[in-house]
């Protein structure tokens, strides 16, 4: 491939270019001027986002989003969620119609609630399907950056440019499976976030695996549920997407959202939490999310009610550890237990 263009110089913007540099003869990497976009040219290191891991040489860095859109291919999506639509509206002017985009952005939109994908649709206009993918899963920048073996999924509306997705970014140590779920996909690169903020909570109250195992495996049983109610296929939350994403989010020292749930749960405020980790913590903003979706449509989310009472009511952890632990009794899987007779 001749040339792709990455809006967001962070991180995960930034180990893209490395991982996808390898196919292709020109990475440009967007970014404000405030993202210290010369010294990743000088230095060829992202000494912000991604320190000790160095940039190829044909990756280039700029400000200027004609200068890295102009006869690009693919046009990465890399930018946190709720500044995607600015950020797209002024793409918009260089975009032309044999551009794919691929989102890799995790969140729901605050204002709006709508998914990434329904977002890029607003903006660009529904012709933009034929051309538009996601690609999510367990993939932390730090260890993509270093080439360690990783596999994540890409799901896209038409079957050619999930396809043509997979082969640009596929190499010796990224796999990526195909998926046709959206919506699905989508839901579960952003609902994981709020179990991941949960699970950090509980580290930081001192609990230990086994709270952590209740956290992932019921966190993951509201993340299909809603999923589903916003038109996801709940067996892609069994996938790399939606499991595969949760576990890792859940467990990793590179991820924000546990980091973040470690420092409230140990008694720090919204505020600190996030001054302290000075990147954005995306299930932050998901929770808000979320939790008025689930309010509105009547549908049970109890640890994400749990979270959002943390987060924005200022409930102390420990009490709503207590509250749910002292729900009422209920079946774990209620479709098993209805099937069977005699239950």
């Amino acid at each position: 491939m001749e040339k792709i263009c990455i809006l967001g110089a962070g991180s995960w913007g930034t180990a893209q270019a490395i991982l996808l540099s390898e196919n292709a003869a020109t990475v440009f990497i967007w970014g404000r001027p405030e993202d210290e976009i010369d010294s990743i040219n000088i230095d060829r290191e992202n000494r912000r986002f991604l320190p000790g891991v160095k940039i190829p040489a044909n990756v280039e860095a700029t400000t200027s989003l004609s200068k890295a859109m102009h006869n690009a291919v693919l046009v990465v999506l890399a930018v946190p969620s709720q500044v995607l639509r600015r950020v797209l509206g002024d793409a918009a002017l260089y975009l032309t119609r044999s551009m794919y985009i691929v989102n890799t952005a995790k969140g729901l939109e605050i204002s709006t609630g709508m998914r990434m994908s329904q977002v890029v649709e607003d903006v660009l206009g529904s012709e933009i399907r034929e051309r538009y993918a996601v690609l999510s899963g367990p993939s932390h920048a730090e260890e993509v950056a270093r080439g360690v073996p990783t596999a994540v999924t890409v799901a896209a509306y038409r079957k050619n440019t999930a396809f043509f997705i997979q082969d640009v970014y596929m190499s010796p140590v990224f796999r990526v499976y195909t998926n046709p779920d959206v919506a699905g996909v989508e839901l579960g690169g952003a609902l994981k976030n709020i179990v991941a903020l949960a699970t950090g909570m509980a580290d930081g109250l001192g609990y230990g695996d086994n709270t952590k195992a209740a956290l992932i495996t019921r966190g993951l049983t509201e993340m299909a549920r809603m999923g589903e109610a916003l038109g996801g296929d709940p067996r892609s939350f069994s996938g790399l997407s939606g499991v595969g994403d949760l576990v890792v989010t859940c467990n990793s020292r590179y991820s924000r959202n546990r980091r973040a749930g470690i420092m409230v749960g140990r008694g720090c405020s919204l505020e600190e939490t996030l001054i302290e980790i000075g990147m954005v913590v995306e299930g932050v903003y998901t929770t808000k999310v979320v939790y008025g979706i689930a309010c509105e449509l009547g549908i049970d989310m109890p640890i994400t009610e749990a979270c959002y009472r943390i987060l924005y009511e200022k409930r102390p952890p420990q009490e709503e550890v207590n509250a749910l632990m002292k729900r009422k009794k209920k079946h774990e899987i209620e479709e098993i237990a209805k099937d069977i007779k005699g239950w």
